[in-house]
């Protein structure tokens, strides 16, 4: 009985965007101590060494693909593997954690606008409506509930990085949907993973000559494995074992407690202290994606179906 109930796919897909939100919280308790490059590149060195045994044969048996394909991993990697992270990690430097997951909470919603422009994909009137409120939510976190201080541009820069963040998922994420059906899961993210070190390891050097802060203490060293296997391969891999057993409609909704679990990990762990404005903001940015991805639907279209599908096949990164 117990052994069902672990591989259950609900469990499953609440240990994915489990590990996805203490992501948030990891990098920010990092913020004084190791620098943003530094962090992603330790992060995917760690995935890559405990991703390689899986995904060896694929790696090397398909090596003249992976030269043939070269333009769209590079893409692939540069927005998701590298751009994603490392600009989240330069965000919490800078913004809570919590303030950081709650603007990445409305990104399946940014996903479909870009899918409209450059892929030409229908959006319904319920898309707009998801969109629209989406924004709403972001607009009302980053300036905390105050016209003035939208009208006056006072927001963080923290929440300007964490929109940079977002918008290259999205891009990766629309590259994904255009090309992921030709490459295989595990082959086509340990590709990946080995172009974001390369592109990741001068900026890291550069860190490190200039005498970034590090820190290679005993927790440290337990927050570098916990960023490069569990809210990266782990969570990749329950999440998509989840996906295939429950269809991505059911799936993706439970995206939306990424910002949950983010938020319940800092105020445990870190100290931080959620607001009324990030209450109100994180609900109506996750009530738009609801929206968005067609919960509230009797019928979810094909496109929701189709985003939720390309999310489930490479959110290994949310963690987001």
């Amino acid at each position: 009985m117990v052994v069902n109930v672990w591989h259950s796919p609900y469990v499953l897909v609440v240990l994915a965007t489990l590990l996805w939100g203490g992501n948030f919280v990891i990098g920010r308790g990092f913020a004084e101590t190791m620098s943003p490059f530094t962090l992603a590149f330790i992060r995917w060195v760690v995935a890559f060494l405990f991703l390689l045994p899986f995904a060896k044969k694929e790696l090397i048996a398909m090596k003249g693909f992976w030269k043939k394909e070269w333009k769209t991993l590079f893409w692939m990697s540069l927005t998701g593997i590298v751009g994603f992270n490392t600009i989240l990690y330069i965000a919490v430097h800078y913004t809570t954690s919590i303030n950081a997951s709650l603007i990445n909470a409305p990104t399946p919603a940014l996903i479909t606008l870009l899918s409209f422009i450059f892929l030409k994909e229908t959006v319904t009137k319920r898309h707009i409506i998801g969109i629209i409120l989406s924004i709403i939510g972001i607009v009302w976190i980053v300036s905390r509930g105050s016209l003035e201080a939208l009208l006056s541009f006072s927001i963080n820069k923290g929440e300007i990085w964490m929109l940079l963040a977002i918008l290259s998922w999205s891009i990766y994420s629309v590259i994904v949907k255009k090309h992921a059906h030709k490459f295989p899961q595990a082959g086509v993210f340990l590709v990946t993973i080995i172009i974001g070190i390369v592109i990741l390891a001068p900026f890291s050097a550069y860190e490190w000559i200039t005498n970034q802060p590090m820190n290679f203490s005993l927790p440290s060293i337990a927050g570098y494995l916990y960023v490069g296997i569990f809210a990266s391969v782990i969570a990749f891999l329950s999440w998509n074992k989840a996906v295939a057993e429950l269809g991505p409609g059911k799936a993706s909704p439970f995206l939306n407690l990424i910002p949950v679990f983010a938020s319940i990990f800092a105020i445990l762990f870190l100290d931080e202290k959620i607001t009324l404005a990030q209450i109100i903001g994180g609900a109506i940015a996750i009530f738009g994606v609801l929206i968005t991805t067609g919960v509230f639907a009797r019928k979810p279209s094909n496109t929701s179906v189709a985003l939720a599908a390309d999310l489930t096949r490479q959110n290994t990164n949310q963690a987001n």
